[in-house]
């Protein structure tokens, strides 16, 4: 039978751990298939690691990885797919807006239709707030008119993944990684499974704006050329711009129907136009120059200090 792997990135959840286990866990006890639980420690500054670590000693099929410090989730979610020897993996999240109760009927899934991947579909999230849901549904339709590649809305990366993709992601050298748009790209027979994303147990996000940000600028600077062409399109539009108000600048003069001397107030919006035109070429260049340092540099996307259950190690 083929082994699971629930893969669970943790980053301050001490209020959520410990119900998160219990329900994880009394799922996974009904469940046929040989089972186990890969928790990730993204370094937590609460007492996460200590409740882990409990856990962990009083129950030999759960794995802890503790980074060195706080990496991410993607580098958490991809710490636990790279220390993965199971057959299949679940990405859950430790707030349990993905239920864990649902993994029975996504394992089936996968089964009835032998796909590779099942992906999560939310029909709607509970606790979320109208900016939320609005700037979620809005990031994945931009994404999908942004990208070369069509990723599935309304998604996270709450998914099944048999060991065919876990194989294809640990081949992939990039390091600042969108996980959901990665495993989109790999490809292989894909379904979705549509559900109810409930309201954290506890706690608070640990996506702000600001994390939401950051997250969209990866996701777009690596799956999209998109920006450095609307950006070239907006200087050809610009010197189109300038051409014409030249023309008209020196025609005015030739003819007399107009005094260009008298317009400050049009030359200091043309500087501002085209000003603005040039900042905004540079930055999107510096954001893909940006990915570029990173990546020539070669750091890894995470440090491992400890291991708990891992055979070994």
């Amino acid at each position: 039978m083929k082994k699971l792997s629930v893969i669970v990135p943790c980053y301050n959840e001490e209020l959520v751990i410990a119900e998160s286990y219990r329900r994880t866990r009394k799922v996974l006890s009904a469940i046929p298939n040989p089972t186990e639980i890969i928790y990730i420690n993204d370094g937590s500054k609460d007492n996460t690691r200590v409740l882990l670590n409990e856990i962990a000693s009083s129950d030999p099929e759960v794995k802890v990885i503790h980074f060195s410090r706080n990496f991410g989730h993607q580098p958490a979610v991809t710490a636990g797919i790279n220390n993965c020897d199971a057959d299949l993996a679940l990405i859950l999240d430790a707030d349990m807006q993905d239920p864990p109760e649902l993994i029975p009927a996504i394992m089936a899934l996968q089964e009835e239709k032998e796909a590779n991947v099942v992906y999560c579909v939310r029909k709607s999230r509970e606790g979320d707030g109208w900016f939320k849901r609005l700037s979620a549904k809005l990031f994945y339709r931009f994404m999908n008119a942004m990208s070369e590649v069509q990723f599935p809305v309304d998604t996270g990366d709450f998914r099944l993944i048999d060991r065919k993709v876990m194989d294809q992601f640990n081949s992939l050298k990039e390091k600042g990684k969108y996980i959901r748009g990665l495993i989109s790209w790999i490809g292989f027979k894909q379904v979705p499974f549509y559900y109810e994303r409930e309201a954290r147990v506890a706690g608070e996000t640990k996506y702000p704006l600001r994390k939401m940000l950051r997250f969209a600028s990866t996701a777009l600077i690596y799956f999209s050329k998109k920006p450095l062409k609307l950006v070239m399109g907006l200087g050809f539009t610009a010197v189109l711009v300038g051409l014409l108000l030249t023309t008209w600048i020196t025609l005015g003069k030739l003819y007399g129907f107009s005094n260009a001397e008298s317009g400050w107030s049009s030359i200091v919006t043309i500087i501002v136009f085209f000003g603005g035109v040039q900042l905004i070429t540079i930055g999107v260049l510096g954001q893909y120059i940006g990915t570029l340092f990173d990546e020539i540099k070669s750091r890894p996307e995470y440090i491992i200090d400890e291991k708990e259950n891992f055979k070994n190690d």
